[in-house]
C-alpha cells in the first residue's frame, strides 16, 4: 500500500494516504487513523484447474436493478457472506481492504495493494467470524493476490465467477466492499467501459511500469478500503476484481474521493492468473519488450506520416527483449511533436487479429498466449505491410 500511479488512487485504506496530483487513480485500500479461461500453459508454469463454480445467484433480474430492491436485497443476500474484510498491520500502520471466497480450501482473493508488506493479516467475514491469513502467491502485473485463511466450512461461501469477455457497456455493476472501515457495504451502478489500460505495479527494464489491460470501467461507488473486493453482475457472478479510481478531489483529511469512475481487473484474467498463484504462487505473463502508443490521433498520424489511426505503434523496444531480437522497429525520427519519433513500426494485427489499438494486441496476449508461444505480427513499416514471427518470454 505505497504511493502508486500519481491520481490513479490504488484504494487500501492506509495511514498517510496517497499521492495528490492534479487527476488522480487510486488504489482502494484504505488507511486508517491507527500508526493493496483460457488456461494456455507455458514452460515452467503449473497450473490447477479452477475450482467448479458456484451457480448463479439470481435469474434473469429486471434491466434497471436500482427499481427493483427486491432483486438488489436478494442479490445482497446470497452474495455478501463471501465477502470480507482485510485488516493488515505493516511498518506503515494498519491497513483496510476487502476480498472475497476464491473457494471451500480457503482460499480468499485480493488485491496485491491491500496486503503489501503485510506483518499480521486479519480476515473478517460478515458472520462477524475473524481468522488471520497467510498470503500464499502475488500478482504486481495485474495485482492479485491470494490470502489462505483456515476457517470453518459454513463460512466459507465461494461466489460464482461469470465471463468478463461477455460485459456491454450499460450492465448493471454491483461492488460489496469493506469501503472507509464499513464492512458490508454494497454500491449499484453500471459497466461504464471495457479495454481500459492501468499501470502495473511492476516496472520494466526500461523503468517505466508494464501495463494491465483490458480492465474495466464502472460507476459504481468504490472508495478507499474498497480494493480487493468483488465486482458482480446482475446474477451474482463475480465479473472483477475492485483497484482502482480516478479522482481529483480528496476529503478534509486527505482521502480520495468517488468520482463515478472507478477499475477493476477482469475475472477472466482472475480465472487465469489465480489457480498458479495457488499452486506456484506466481504467475508469468507473455512479454514483447515494446512501448506503443494507446491510440493513434489524427495529428499523431499525420506527424508520423501513417496512413491510418488504427493500429499500436511502436515507440520504444527494449535491447535484448523478444522484439529486438525479432527485428521491429521504434521511431528515430524528430517529429514536430516533442517526444514522437517517425519510422517505428505500426502493428496491425496478431495472429490475424486486428489490432485497433494497444490493449487489443495487450488483450490478445493476456487471454491466449504463454512465454515460449511463438505470435505472427502483422506490420506496417514504411506503410509497406509485413509479417514478424516473435517468440515470447516471461516479464522480466
Amino acid at each position: 500500500m505505497n504511493k502508486r500511479l500519481g491520481w490513479l488512487a490504488i484504494i487500501p485504506l492506509l495511514l498517510g494516504g496517497l499521492a495528490c496530483q492534479a487527476i488522480t487513480l487510486q488504489s482502494l485500500a484504505r488507511p486508517t487513523s491507527r500508526p493493496p479461461i483460457l488456461a494456455t500453459q507455458g514452460p515452467g508454469q503449473v497450473l490447477i484447474p479452477t475450482p467448479t463454480s458456484a451457480p448463479p445467484l439470481l435469474v434473469s433480474p429486471p434491466a434497471s436493478p436500482q427499481n427493483n430492491s427486491d432483486v438488489l436485497a436478494l442479490l445482497y443476500e446470497k452474495a455478501s457472506p463471501g465477502v470480507v474484510a482485510i485488516q493488515i498491520e505493516s511498518e506503515q500502520g494498519v491497513g483496510l481492504g476487502s476480498g472475497f471466497v476464491y473457494d471451500k480450501d480457503g482460499h480468499i482473493i485480493t488485491n496485491y495493494h491491500v496486503v503489501e508488506g503485510a506483518t499480521t493479516l486479519e480476515v473478517d467475514f460478515l458472520s462477524g467470524f475473524k481468522v488471520f491469513g497467510k498470503v500464499i502467491g502475488t500478482d504486481l502485473d495485474s495485482d492479485l493476490a491470494v490470502v489462505k485463511v483456515d476457517a470453518p466450512a459454513d463460512e466459507l461461501v465461494p461466489l460464482p465467477l461469470g465471463d468478463s469477455s461477455k460485459l456491454r457497456v450499460g450492465d448493471g455493476a454491483v461492488a460489496i466492499g469493506n469501503p472507509f472501515g464499513l464492512n458490508g457495504t454494497m454500491t449499484v451502478g453500471i459497466i461504464s467501459g471495457i479495454g481500459r489500460t492501468l499501470e502495473s505495479i511492476r516496472q520494466a527494464p526500461e523503468g517505466q511500469p508494464f501495463t494491465a489491460g483490458d480492465v474495466i470501467q464502472t460507476d459504481a461507488a468504490i472508495n478507499p478500503g474498497n480494493s480487493g473486493g468483488p465486482l458482480l453482475n446482475l446474477q451474482g457472478e463475480v465479473v472483477g476484481v475492485n483497484r482502482a479510481i480516478r479522482t481529483d478531489s480528496t476529503t478534509i483529511s486527505g482521502e480520495p474521493t468517488n468520482s463515478g469512475i472507478g477499475f477493476a481487473v477482469p475475472i477472466n484474467i482472475v480465472k487465469r492468473v489465480v489457480p498458479s498463484l495457488i499452486s506456484i504462487g506466481k504467475y508469468d505473463y507473455p512479454y514483447m519488450g515494446i512501448s506503443s502508443l494507446p491510440e493513434i490521433s489524427l495529428v499523431q498520424a499525420q506527424a508520423l506520416g501513417l496512413k491510418r489511426t488504427t493500429g499500436a505503434y511502436i515507440t520504444s523496444v527494449t535491447p535484448g527483449s523478444p522484439a529486438d531480437k525479432a527485428g521491429l522497429r521504434a521511431g528515430d525520427r524528430p517529429t514536430n511533436i516533442q517526444g514522437l519519433d517517425a519510422g517505428g513500426d505500426l502493428i496491425i494485427a496478431v495472429d490475424g487479429q486486428p489490432v485497433r489499438v494497444f490493449n487489443d494486441l495487450l488483450s490478445y496476449l493476456m487471454y491466449n498466449k504463454s512465454p515460449g508461444d511463438q505470435v505472427v505480427l502483422t506490420i506496417l513499416r514504411d506503410n509497406q505491410e509485413k509479417e514478424v514471427t516473435l517468440t515470447l518470454e516471461k516479464r522480466p
